[in-house]
């Protein structure tokens, strides 16, 4: 996919409103998709949680200690397009 946020707003709920370069804009629950454990535990805190920006030179969503959450798996939560394969292409024996 490959599509950059081009913005995010923090809202309730440990949600976000996301805008895609493409025109795609919708709503992702966080706290459904990480668990705040690791890098993420500080996302905890709503008050860090809100914090939350857009990196544009990596095109996605990242808070202050460098957490980012992959865009594509965002565009796909609210689009409902599946993931890319990036699995590794096996050449076959002939």
């Amino acid at each position: 996919m490959l599509i950059d946020i081009v913005r995010v707003t923090p809202l309730a709920n440990y949600e976000l409103q996301l805008l895609f370069e493409d025109g795609t804009n919708g709503i992702v629950n966080v706290a459904e998709i990480v668990e705040f454990t690791g890098v993420f535990a500080p996302l905890k805190d709503k008050t860090y949680f809100d914090q939350v920006q857009v990196n544009p030179d990596i095109g996605t969503i990242c808070w202050p200690n460098e957490a980012d959450i992959d865009p594509d798996v965002l565009y796909s939560l609210i689009t409902g397009e599946p993931l890319p394969d990036f699995s590794p292409v096996v050449a076959s024996a002939s």
